[in-house]
């Protein structure tokens, strides 16, 4: 096979990635991908870095990749809040806010060296927090906020105020919002 054919068949290959992932509603695992497209996960995870080097909006989460659909989705509301609690503390932070209807886009933490990091979680209901600790525990990886003892932001999303001020609250009840002193 010449190396052009390869190229085509790896252009055809990412559309094809990149078609499925703006088709589902949920996010899709690398090992998935790889099954449908009968190459190994290293070739998908580098595809998948042409699709975003293309300004694609696909997201690597912990549940898997997802393309950011904006067209079509109903209005959303964010938030950046501030947090400080234990590692142990992290599944009931997470489970009081996807309880009231709120999604956990990401985490971040400020790094003495490398500045900000961000980490995508795309966290929304509680079966995504169990799957989210259960990689973390699996693969004995340590919460981002355990390198600012404690301290980590989040970006929240929901359809309405309402939602991101009752999870909000819900927080501050649980001592887990950081406040300004």
């Amino acid at each position: 096979m010449s190396e052009n054919q390869r190229k085509v068949l790896g252009e055809e290959r990412r559309e094809l990635i990149l078609q499925w992932l703006k088709d589902e509603q949920k996010p899709m695992t690398g090992s998935e991908l790889s099954k449908r497209t009968k190459v190994s996960r290293q070739v998908i995870v580098q595809d998948i870095s042409l699709l975003k080097a293309r300004n694609e909006p696909i997201l690597a989460t912990s549940q898997g990749y997802i393309y950011m659909q904006s067209p079509g989705q109903a209005s959303s509301q964010q938030r950046i809040i501030a947090c400080h609690h234990a590692p142990e503390d992290t599944e009931k932070e997470l489970f009081l806010i996807v309880d009231h209807g709120v999604c956990v886009k990401d985490v971040i933490i400020e790094h003495p060296v490398y500045g900000e990091l961000t980490a995508s979680m795309m966290v929304q209901t509680r079966k995504d927090v169990e799957a989210f600790l259960h990689k973390i525990n699996q693969t004995n990886a340590t919460y981002l906020s355990q390198l600012t003892e404690g301290t980590h932001l989040h970006t929240l999303e929901a359809d309405s105020v309402q939602k991101l001020d009752a999870a909000c609250h819900a927080l501050e009840q649980a001592g887990y919002l950081l406040k300004s002193e």
